[in-house]
């Protein structure tokens, strides 16, 4: 192989790692919260899960002026027949931040996922995801924020 093969090879290996190695989120849920309701034998029962029931998945800013930072908070239930346990949250953006609670949320139990939009340094419209990793079947839950950003102008 030539030199230039050689570099190339390198180059592409190190980018290939980069995007492997590459991620925002540890969706990962620690072994001692998890419950697997399926056995050998192919049964399985999901009456026993916390399950997550939101008001709403997808929150919508309006008209936010850039440098702006507005929160909403996502209301929640467990209503499951177990606790629920919130393992990890991530987002597909660094403008993007969550406060959400660390305790286990017992059955019947309401609680808030709050979510921050800094738009400085954004402008137009702006679709975000927010994962959440939980004990609950799925594992993961999506909710959403969308804003429109304006640049207002100067006189």
């Amino acid at each position: 192989m030539t030199h230039k093969g050689i570099s190339l090879y390198l180059i592409l290996w190190i980018l290939a790692t980069m995007l492997v190695s590459c991620n925002e989120g540890n969706n990962t849920i620690p072994g001692d919260v998890v419950y697997i309701p399926n056995t050998a034998d192919g049964e399985y029962d999901m009456n026993d899960l916390p399950v997550f029931e939101f008001g709403e998945t997808t929150h919508d800013f309006g008209v936010v002026i850039r440098g702006e930072i507005v929160s909403y908070g996502f209301k929640f239930i467990n209503k499951g027949k177990a606790d629920l346990l919130i393992a990890n949250i991530s987002t597909n953006c660094g403008c993007a931040a969550t406060k959400y609670p660390k305790e286990p949320i017992k059955p019947g139990e309401e609680n808030y996922i709050q979510v921050t939009f800094d738009s400085s340094g954004r402008k137009g419209f702006q679709n975000k995801t927010i994962t959440i990793a939980a004990n609950t079947q799925p594992t993961t839950t999506t909710l959403s924020i969308k804003a429109m950003v304006i640049i207002p102008e100067r006189n």
